[in-house]
């Protein structure tokens, strides 16, 4: 089989997987309100792939430990909020101190606003970069985690009230009108995300991964190429604090601390550091596994007699011990460093095949 044709093995694939995909989601649609459950923890999965996928663009293509998802989510998803909300119901939402007059009529269409949203998060990661992408590993995720909480800190101050609504929040943001929209939403974002990681300038992210001095050596501007890579991945991360947005309608700085982050980075590296398909597969892991494993915060009895370990926050060990398990098993994620590939499988196939038929001729 011919390399050319192995890719269209693999294309064909998952072309189809996404046709799939869509027409589950029509069937969900056109029952929402008995599988409304379902819906939410799939686009909750969506969106968190999209910034799983963002967040490796930066820690897993190009080697830089970036700890500052959440404040740039919480730029592009405020900036999708307060260009989104309706004019007319506004007064409802700023309703303790007013919004600022430029503000009261300003509403764009849904994509302009997530792309404005992408837009915002860049400049601030282009602007912080210059001083923290000289920093190595620990350093640059701590300078990172920091910007991240100044951001949370300077959106729920009084002085922003006016056009952050301080620490009241934002509400009435639409939402999507489908899980069909979102997955179209998340799609056109990863299709994106993915021609970025396999074009030339990928391929630079790659190298300084591998090895900064060799990548120097053939021409490569390391701080440029590190700057690009925080920018982009900064860029689609915003994007994706725009969709978290509209799934959960109504955000504020708390929506944005730490925790958000911690979440992100365990899809990353369950998922696998480096890895298109991991973050993807990570995130619905991580996301749905949360959610299937909340019947553990309830109540249980069995004959009349309470089991006392089911109570509130069980789930989350229970949850735990299963991810103990993941890594110990996959010390790599679940898809490693890899792509999950129908072909490397077929051929995985092949090789073993031919591989007993030569130890039958040998017996």
């Amino acid at each position: 089989m011919k390399f050319k044709d192995r890719i269209d093995v693999d294309l064909l694939l998952y072309l189809a997987i996404i046709v799939v995909s869509a027409i589950a989601l029509v069937f969900l649609d056109m029952n929402k309100f008995e599988y409304n459950y379902a819906i939410s923890i799939i686009e909750k999965s969506l969106v968190y792939a999209v910034v799983a996928l963002s967040m490796n663009i930066v820690t897993g293509f190009t080697g830089l430990f970036s700890l500052g998802q959440a404040g740039f989510m919480a730029l592009g998803a405020y900036t999708t909020a307060i260009l989104t909300i309706p004019a007319n119901v506004r007064p409802n939402v700023y309703y303790m101190n007013g919004i600022l007059p430029a503000l009261e009529n300003a509403v764009v269409p849904i994509p302009v606003a997530l792309i404005l949203g992408g837009v915002v998060a860049a400049v601030f990661a282009a602007l912080i970069g210059i001083p923290v992408l000289k920093l190595k590993s620990d350093y640059l995720a701590i300078a990172t985690l920091g910007f991240s909480e100044i951001i949370r800190a300077v959106i729920a101050s009084p002085m922003m009230d006016k056009i952050t609504n301080g620490s009241y929040g934002l509400k009435s943001i639409p939402g999507f009108k489908s899980s069909l929209e979102c997955f179209a939403y998340s799609l056109v974002l990863i299709i994106i995300m993915i021609l970025i990681i396999n074009s030339s300038t990928g391929r630079d992210f790659k190298a300084i991964r591998e090895d900064e001095i060799a990548a120097r050596s053939v021409g490569i501007n390391i701080f440029k190429t590190k700057e690009l890579s925080f920018v982009v991945s900064s860029f689609f991360t915003g994007v994706g604090g725009g969709l978290l947005a509209m799934f959960m309608r109504s955000i504020d700085s708390k929506t944005f601390s730490i925790t958000l982050t911690y979440d992100i980075l365990l899809i990353v590296v369950l998922g696998g550091i480096g890895s298109i398909t991991g973050s993807i597969v990570g995130a619905f892991f991580v996301t749905a596994g949360k959610e299937l494993l909340r019947f553990f915060d309830e109540p249980f009895a069995i004959a009349g007699v309470e089991i006392p370990l089911f109570k509130p926050g069980f789930r989350m060990v229970i949850f735990s011990i299963l991810l103990m398990v993941v890594v110990l098993f996959f010390r790599k994620g679940l898809i490693g460093g890899r792509e999950l590939s129908f072909n490397e499988f077929i051929m995985l196939k092949k090789a073993k095949k031919s591989q007993d038929i030569r130890k039958e001729g040998k017996a």
